[in-house]
């Protein structure tokens, strides 16, 4: 993959991620504010359970953000597209799926089933 097609889904990529974090953010604060007005048990209950989704989500894409910034020193260093692992060429398929791929697929499958993330 060329370096302009990768730093494009890699821009793209960082985009949704940025995108869907300050989406989430401003709906844990209307919660939060919400949560400061007087209410019965069960809607503070939802608005507790809502915000604590909402904060595990915004969790999990800063780990993926932060994916997208290895990718973009990989990119910078030129390794984009060669696994971590064993330097072997990623898939271009893969990655236009995963731009922030950092093993070919059957070396993430055996990643994960040795508990990895």
């Amino acid at each position: 993959m060329d370096d302009g097609t990768a730093r494009q889904l890699l821009s793209d990529e960082r985009a949704r991620i940025e995108g869907e974090i300050e989406r989430l953010s401003a709906s844990v604060q209307r919660d939060a504010e919400r949560g400061a007005e007087p209410q019965d048990r069960a809607d503070s209950a939802q608005i507790d359970y809502g915000q604590a989704q909402d904060m595990a989500k915004i969790e999990h894409l800063r780990d993926q953000l932060a994916a997208v910034e290895r990718a973009e020193e990989r990119l910078a260093s030129g390794t984009f597209g060669l696994s971590i692992e064993s330097g072997e060429p990623i898939g271009d398929g893969r990655l236009r799926r995963i731009p922030t791929a950092e093993r070919t697929a059957q070396e993430q499958t055996a990643f994960e089933r040795r508990g990895g993330v």
